[in-house]
């Protein structure tokens, strides 16, 4: 009988400890990058080894666009931010940057080669999609002079067009 007690006491504490572990909420990442907060810093290279830094960029608008070559929407896209990047190519207050997400530099160069893509490529070697806390690509982040997040867009979306270059315009007048 005492047996049965002890095997009954240790089967609660374990059902009871398995139930805690289940029940346990996961600690949340804090958000790092969200409209309206600080762009977090990074310091990347491209594809031909041009070492980037967000810092550097102050006193620009930064469009960062966070891609992959097995990313059907992002190849959808693609062509528009070519468009942007070429009506804007004049344009020294504004600063267009793509960053290669969970994709090798080989891929992305023989990709840019294939469809006439001249967009800088930044590779991702310090984690930075995870500073941004992405989602999935195609994710952009239009970010003031200031370094400051104006806009996070998740998704495709087409970049060449009047009201965007409105809006590039007016961040790099403010």
């Amino acid at each position: 009988m005492r047996k049965g007690i002890i095997l009954l006491a240790i089967l609660v504490t374990g059902i009871a400890g398995v139930l805690l572990l289940v029940t346990k909420e996961e600690p949340r990442q804090p958000v790092t990058a969200a409209k309206g907060l600080e762009a977090p810093p990074f310091e990347l290279a491209d594809l031909e080894g041009k070492t980037w830094r967000l810092a550097d960029l102050k006193g620009k608008v930064v469009l960062l666009n966070f891609w992959a070559t097995w990313c059907d929407t992002c190849k959808q896209e693609n062509p528009s931010l070519q468009a942007l990047m070429n009506a804007e190519k004049e344009n020294d207050r504004f600063v267009f940057l793509t960053v290669l997400y969970k994709d090798t530099p080989a891929n992305a160069k023989e990709y840019l080669k294939a469809n006439g893509f001249t967009f800088p490529v930044l590779i991702d070697t310090n984690n930075v999609g995870r500073a941004y806390g992405l989602t999935g690509v195609p994710e952009t982040f239009l970010i003031d002079k200031r370094g400051i997040i104006q806009e996070k867009v998740i998704g495709p979306m087409e970049w060449n067009t009047p009201e965007v270059r409105a809006v590039l315009a007016k961040l790099a007048n403010e």
